[in-house]
């Protein structure tokens, strides 16, 4: 038996008046998901347990039948696990987004928790320099992709209350600075970045070309190292990883998952979603379990994009998808399952907590005879999971 989870971050929508009180799913032109839907089981799922916050570390976590109430540690950390950085057991492993801000008014405020999708190869020229710069006081910065990289507090504090740069678009920072037992040391690593940061020549080169440049560093999703048994161990399943973000790829490391690396993946709408089809597909020739990941709908949501939004999805349909559920056919039996793992409404710019659609086939489940794959749809079938380890055990046996 063969498996595969396909996750479009972010997919989840609220209806938006401008597509006629549909959803971006529901308008969306996604003919392979509306198949899964109506020849397999439909339903919704509970990714995120009450009291976490709806972020990709909680639901992504969920997917792969770890609860997060056992193994959650923060989001940082698994990162940190991508990256190959090893954390003592006192070390505190920050999120540090490089962030583009607007002074209005006496206040700052986020423009853009990207730093307009700054290049890996700037963002690690920022890095770099700010690991020589800080490093002396107890803390190192390793460059991860684009705008997400890492830093680590020896023996630090993980008690700071932080807020995720992404759920403050356009807001004033001011009441979303670290807070709380170590917060002020964290502030003045930020205020120490901004000036450096301004006149670094990787922003100087942006701010001539017209781009969003890094004004700050933002810390945030701090934890220690989390400790998790293999998926292996768990639920008798050899498989790989992959995605463009460090997030699932750590989350891959910690389950036992092998980490392929697909060349060209960005985390937006011009990655290389063939790629990632193609390498999933070989992957099982040897191995009986892949995750793919796509985070093209999150960025778009995040951005408050419903064009991007729309033709994210609309690529993740097509082209990766439909070349699995054909690619997978040669193997015998098979088993593919594609879901989101949190809303990100455009409207809001940011994850809501909702259960999720999800749609499997390949099994002897009974078909949900729904029109398509979408959250109103999923939820007329009646079929809630929201346990973690009873939703992939379901998938998986």
């Amino acid at each position: 038996m063969k498996y595969a989870i396909l996750i479009g971050d972010g997919m989840g929508d609220k209806p938006i008046a401008s597509l006629g009180g549909k959803t971006v799913l529901e308008h969306a032109k996604t003919p392979n998901m509306d198949f899964v839907a109506a020849n397999g089981e439909t339903g919704l799922y509970k990714s995120v347990p009450e009291g976490y916050p709806p972020g990709s570390d909680v639901a992504s976590m969920s997917i792969l039948g770890y609860d997060p109430r056992k193994y959650y540690s923060g989001r940082a950390p698994i990162e940190a696990a991508s990256l190959g950085i090893k954390l003592e057991p006192t070390d505190v492993a920050y999120r540090c987004n490089f962030v583009s801000l607007d002074l209005s008014a006496g206040k700052f405020y986020m423009r853009d928790y990207s730093a307009g999708h700054i290049s890996t190869e700037e963002g690690a020229r920022l890095i770099e320099m700010l690991d020589d710069k800080f490093s002396n006081r107890g803390v190192r910065f390793y460059a991860g992709k684009s705008y997400r990289h890492i830093m680590v507090w020896a023996g630090g504090k993980d008690a700071p209350k932080t807020t995720p740069p992404h759920d403050i678009s356009g807001q004033g920072i001011r009441d979303y600075l670290p807070s709380g037992d170590g917060s002020d040391k964290l502030r003045v690593l930020m205020e120490g970045a901004a000036p450096l940061l301004r006149q670094h020549p990787v922003n100087e080169e942006r701010r001539l070309a017209g781009k969003n440049t890094a004004d700050s560093i933002w810390l945030w999703g701090q934890g220690k190292a989390p400790s998790m048994p293999t998926m292996k161990s768990l639920y008798g399943v050899d498989g790989v990883m992959i995605s463009a973000v460090d997030l699932l790829n750590g989350l891959g490391v910690c389950a036992g998952l092998e980490v392929i690396k697909v060349p060209g993946v960005t985390g937006y709408i011009d990655t290389n979603y063939e790629g990632k089809a193609s390498y999933a597909l070989k992957a099982l020739e040897t191995k009986d379990f892949v995750c793919v990941h796509v985070e093209a709908p999150d960025e778009a949501g995040h951005q408050g994009s419903l064009k991007d939004k729309i033709t994210a999805i609309e690529d993740f349909d097509k082209r990766i998808v439909g070349p699995v559920l054909e690619g997978i056919k040669k193997f015998g039996e098979y088993r593919v399952m594609v879901l989101c793992d949190h809303p990100t409404p455009v409207e809001i710019k940011t994850h809501t907590r909702e259960a999720v659609p999800y749609a499997a086939i390949g099994a002897k489940w009974k078909p949900s005879n729904v029109k398509g794959y979408s959250e109103a749809e999923a939820a007329s079938t009646g079929i809630v999971r929201d346990s973690a380890e009873e939703f992939i055990k379901w998938f998986l046996k």
